[in-house]
């Protein structure tokens, strides 16, 4: 059996490693490939269109087109606001249950909210009317409902998020 000399493996090691290193940094696999240097940390400055602008795209958002106001829109948002004031309005339920039953008539940004509402706190303790409902027929997204109860009406802010998508409660004001 042959003997080679460490020296000349640990030659071969190194020779062939530094090739490794050159293609996993250029991405290149050639081992024979010129290293490209590091870059520097510095965002490099947007480049500018012939009158000064970036020329990056603004990323584009979806569109959503404003609903119009249907048959049965307004019943359906006055709908809401009352089966979202019944269940707001029942301050003798436990927390779980009043949250829960509460919590399904919310806009996500209410749900967080009215999450630490104690149910003991809410004033209003029953609804005493129908809902009236006021809209501004250019947008389709919102609507403003007043609720009577039996300390006076709350104001109930709607939102849809489509012409399809169903009312959600966002905010309500107590009575002043």
């Amino acid at each position: 059996m042959k003997k080679t000399p460490v020296l000349a493996i640990l030659a071969a090691g190194t020779l062939f490693c530094t090739g490794c290193l050159a293609a996993a940094h250029t991405g290149d696999t050639n081992p024979n490939a010129t290293p490209i240097p590091p870059s520097s940390t510095k965002a490099a400055a947007p480049s500018l269109s012939a009158n000064g602008g970036s020329q990056a795209q603004p990323e584009a958002s979806p569109t959503v087109s404003n609903p119009v106001w249907r048959t049965g829109d307004e019943e359906a948002a006055k709908e809401v606001a009352l089966k979202a004031m019944t269940d707001f309005a029942r301050p003798g339920l436990s927390k779980t249950q009043w949250a829960n039953d509460f919590a399904r008539w919310l806009t996500p940004q209410a749900t967080a909210d009215y999450a630490g509402i104690d149910p003991a706190n809410v004033p209003a303790s029953a609804v005493t009317g129908p809902a009236t409902l006021t809209v501004d027929e250019s947008n389709g997204f919102g609507a403003t409902a007043a609720v009577p109860t039996d300390i006076g009406p709350y104001t109930v802010q709607l939102l849809r998020e489509n012409q399809d998508a169903p009312w959600k409660v966002n905010r309500l004001t107590p009575p002043s």
